[in-house]
């Protein structure tokens, strides 16, 4: 099972938060993480955020990843998204 933590914050403040699971054992870690994004972004009804390089080091490095205004090509009404893996098959 694949889970990962969507939340988003303003003024260091939690305002939503979503829990995306993806049981399907075929896909690859990267194709989950997109699958993933895609139905947080749906659910927020946000545009999909650009993985810029400090983006894609931070994901690698500890598995959560904070998208601020400058990986979104609309305007944002709060601080940043963030996005964390908090289960994951191997």
């Amino acid at each position: 099972m694949f889970r990962m933590w969507a939340k988003i914050f303003k003024d260091n403040r939690m305002l939503r938060d979503i829990v995306i699971e993806n049981g399907n054992t075929d896909l690859n870690r990267t194709r989950k993480v997109y699958d993933a994004l895609d139905s947080v972004c749906y659910t927020f009804d946000l545009s999909r955020p650009v993985w810029l390089d400090k983006n894609i080091t931070d994901f690698k490095r500890c598995s959560k990843v904070r998208f601020h205004q400058d990986s979104f090509i609309d305007q944002i009404d709060f601080d940043y998204l963030e996005l964390q893996v908090i289960e994951e098959d191997y």
